[in-house]
């Protein structure tokens, strides 16, 4: 991942409507959410969410699926997991043991 994409992505979840819908949506990996459920956990009428959701795909951390007449939204894990990579590579200046508390955190999640 280069810095612009990283940029894009952490834009894309500067929103507490598109971050709360994200993680909404990695909780429910692999299989994802119909865009049904998320708008009405969002409260949102289904055009504003629409525009959230559309600033998401453009960041390249959600991916839509059409089902019959349902749309499923699905979490990128490859673009979570290059992000996460991204932010962390330079991390402790190179000495990993620094991060284990970092780690550690992940693992009890």
């Amino acid at each position: 991942m280069d810095q612009v994409s990283a940029l894009a992505a952490l834009a894309a979840l500067a929103h507490p409507t598109r971050l709360n819908a994200f993680r909404q949506l990695v909780r429910h990996a692999p299989e994802g959410l119909p865009t049904g459920a998320l708008v009405e956990a969002s409260g949102l009428t289904q055009s504003t969410f629409s525009t959230h959701l559309a600033v998401l795909a453009k960041a390249g951390l959600v991916i839509a699926e059409r089902h019959g007449r349902r749309q499923i939204q699905r979490a990128d894990i490859d673009m979570l997991r290059m992000l996460i990579t991204f932010l962390a590579r330079d991390c402790c200046q190179g000495r990993a043991e620094l991060c284990e508390p970092l780690l550690a955190d992940l693992t009890s999640c």
